[in-house]
Order: C-alpha cells, then structure tokens, then sequence
C-alpha cells in the first residue's frame, strides 16, 4: 500500500463505562462510543450509565461531532421481554445513533414502533452476541432492517473480505480489541453452572478465568468419570513445553498422547468438585482465552472495507481507554496515510495489563496461542498506570495515586496533544512537603511540569517498568 492509495477511514468505536470514559475515548480519537442500557446489557453489573448518564452523553457526543451507541443486547426471558418497550423507549426518544441489540424478537418489536411512526428511526446494529459468521446471515438480517452487523470474533480476514465483496451495501464492524469469549460470544454455560447467573442476562462471572486443578481420570465401567491418584508431582511446566511440542494444529499434525486421556478439573474456591474434560481435534473446553490484540490488523481491515473497528472493554479503567484510543487512533491513521505498520504500536499495547495476546481467529495459528494456561488475571508488560492529572498551578501537576511510583522512576505523561517521558526528580505532598515515594492508597501528590502545563491538564501518568 502506497501514500496515493485512496482508502477510507474505519470509524474508532471504543467502550464508555462512564461518562469520564467516554470523554477519554473522544479526546484521543475515537469517533464514536458505546455504553449500556440499564438491565439490557450484557455488563448489567458493571454500568454507570443511567438514563440522566445516557441523556448527557448523547448531548456531548452530538456537541463534539462523535457518535454515540447504545447496548441493548442481552437476550431475555419473558419478564423482560415484558418490559423491553417501556423502558427503551425513553432512550430512543433521545436519539442515540444506533442501537446494538442481539435478541430477533425484541428486534422485531423495536422495528415495529419505528415503522409504524410511533418512535423515531434510529440504526439498529446486530450484536456480535448473534454470531454472524456468513453473508447469507448478513443478507437475512439486511432485509429485516437492521443497518449493521458486528461480525462473529470467529472469522478469518479472509472470511471477512468475502462477507464484505457478498454484502458491499451493509455496514460491518469487526472487535479489534479486548477480552475473548471462551465460548461463541455469550454462549457460555460455565457461570451459570457456578453461580447462577447467566452470562446472556449480563451477570457473567467470567469462571473461565478462574484456577483450576489438573488431575488425571479414567472411565469406569458404568461411565463414570473417577480420578486417578498420581504418583509424584504433577509439573505443570514440563507437561506445557511437551504439549507445545506436539500439539495439533486444528486439522493439522500429529496429536500429543495425551490428548486422548481424560482429566478431571477442579476450580481452586470449590475443592472436591471434580469437573471431567476431555480434548479433541479443536481443542479443550475449560480454558482461559489470552487477549485479542488486532492492531497489527487494521490496514488490511481498511483495505476489506470493514466500517468500524471496535475495542471491547466497558469493564476495562480509563487509563485502558485512553491507551486503546491513542493506539488504534494512529494505526487507522497510519493506514489511511499508506505508512507501513509500526512495531511500536505492539509494545505500546504491552503496557495495559493483558492475559497475553493472539490474534485469535483473524489468522490461523496453533491452538495454544489462543489460551493463556498459567493465569487468569491480567499482568502489565512495560509500563503501568500510576495516576491520573487532577490540576495543573504554577509549574506543578496535581496526581491522585492509583499505584507506587517514586522519585528516579521515569514516568510518561499521556495527553491528546501527545506523551512524554519525564525523569521524576522530585516530589511534594498535597501539604507541600518534600517525599521520595507516592503510595498507590490512593493519594494526591505533586510533581513538576515547568512549561508543560497545557500539555498536562487531563493527562493521565505511567511508570516504565
């Protein structure tokens, strides 16, 4: 790709789980946001937005040129379904600029209003939550009037041109981004069988994330599943490195031995629950997925035609935002502009706490650079978030704390005008005392910005590792 290839900007759509996210996310490039409805959404625990929150956010998005989409895409059962028309009619009167939504029927009856008057239109966009993996889909759904698909996180780039040279007249969107669902988006049985509560309802407990215990098992004659007890200790690192090895590819080489076994799982909070699972050519059902991280992605993306590249994270901090933004901001640039991709752009990303990356199914690779088998939190590679920028007077910048970071760190200030590194080399308290270490409680320190002070209101602050 050259300077004169003329190729169309992706819109940047990144997660607002507050209206302080959301600005964020406009302030260091993003075209547009989106948030969830109140008891519609799939992160019904995790939300801030509230009618007023909704009202004021469609308000400034409009103000600033953004746009501004609301999350309506649980699939529900009937005391919702009950109530789905009284409550998103409020929200629609406020005319957000799409709605993302999963379930047919309530698709049906929100398009029912609209054709008939009694609403205004407003775009609805098929949740990834429906799994749309062909242009046949794609097709069916275009008829029924919906004005976007965000296609299934399961498709290939490949598989992705070809919806978009079979469907040139409908909007696609593709996640770029973010965490990955061990299960087709959503479709997971595993925190309901924990905890009752149902990850299509918005209160998944994300159990695949959890540690579990791995013991051998056998089948008995009645079919039962027993364990067997283990001579010596199980190394878990040996065992990976083997698996590695000689590990299938789906459809590709010769399987590992063990694969053919059976195994017993137990999740660490509930000891004594043994949980059978077993492996076949595409792999193991209980697992923790790494990251996906498409930014290495995105020209070729452009180059298909895709309409908006998405950055999943509702959940996620601001500081997360913010980076995400930046980020995926100068890629669509740089592709736009006919630059080659820059390296950089991966270590930058390493800098957000992450399970690991993959591309996952954008290319093919082998099975276990999808899941992160040795933990299921999220760790920082190269730098992390120690603070956000609450004012600026006379020289010095204002930190609320969010961790350590001392005197001698190198530090980077990350602001929409561009970031910085700065060598810390001194330090006061909010009593204008002198210190060498900021706890992460949080606190409100001050540290020196002579001359940078519009380039450091808002900015948020990170320390090299």
């Amino acid at each position: 790709m050259n300077a004169s290839t003329s190729l169309k900007a992706p819109e940047l759509l990144l997660p607002a789980g507050s209206l302080a996210k959301m600005r964020a996310a406009y302030d260091f490039g993003a075209d547009a946001v989106y948030a969830g409805q109140p008891r519609y959404s799939l992160r019904a625990r995790n939300n801030e937005f509230r009618l007023e929150q909704i009202d004021q956010g469609i308000a400034e998005a409009h103000q600033r040129g953004k746009k501004f989409f609301l999350t309506s895409n649980l699939l529900p059962h009937n005391d919702k379904v009950r109530t789905y028309l009284r409550d998103i009619e409020p929200i629609i009167a406020m005319k957000p600029d799409g709605i993302i939504m999963a379930d047919p029927g309530l698709i049906m009856m929100v398009l029912d209003k609209m054709h008939s008057g009694a609403w205004n239109h407003v775009p609805i966009h098929l949740s990834v939550q429906a799994n749309t993996t062909n242009h046949a889909t794609v097709k069916f759904w275009q008829k029924v009037g919906v004005t976007r698909i965000i296609l299934s996180r399961e498709l290939s780039l490949d598989e992705i041109e070809a919806i978009r040279n079979e469907c040139p007249d409908m909007e696609l969107e593709v996640f770029v981004h973010g965490a990955l669902c061990i299960a087709y988006s959503g479709r997971c049985l595993l925190s309901g069988y924990f905890n009752r509560r149902d990850a299509n309802q918005g209160t998944c407990t994300n159990a695949c994330r959890w540690e579990y215990k791995h013991s051998a098992a056998q089948e008995t004659d009645s079919g039962d599943v027993a364990p067997i007890k283990l001579e010596g200790d199980f190394n878990f690192a040996n065992e990976q490195q083997q698996a590695e090895s000689a590990f299938a590819a789906c459809g590709g080489s010769p399987r590992h031995p063990a694969a053919e076994q059976v195994y017993l799982l137990e999740e660490a909070g509930r000891p004594g629950q043994h949980m059978p699972v077993m492996e076949d050519e595409h792999g193991t059902y209980i697992m923790n997925s790494k990251d996906l991280r498409a930014v290495e992605h995105v020209a070729r993306l452009a180059q298909i035609g895709v309409d908006s590249l998405k950055v999943e994270g509702r959940t996620k901090s601001q500081y997360y935002v913010t980076r995400t933004a930046q980020i995926y901001r100068r890629a669509i640039d740089d592709a736009v502009a006919g630059k080659p991709f820059n390296p950089e752009l991966i270590a930058q990303l390493d800098s957000l706490s992450n399970r690991g990356y993959t591309s996952g199914f954008l290319e093919r690779r082998p099975v276990q650079d999808y899941q992160s088998y040795e933990t299921g939190g999220s760790h920082a590679q190269h730098s992390q978030y120690v603070g956000e920028v609450l004012q600026v007077s006379d020289g010095w910048a204002q930190i609320e704390t969010k961790n350590k970071f001392s005197v001698g760190d190198t530090i980077e200030v990350i602001h929409p005008s561009g970031n910085r590194l700065v060598k810390l080399e001194q330090m006061k308290n909010d009593k204008g005392q002198p210190i060498d270490v900021a706890l992460g409680n949080p606190i409100k320190v001050w540290i020196p910005v002579p001359g940078q002070e519009d380039a450091t209101r808002g900015a948020l602050v990170a320390r090299l590792l």
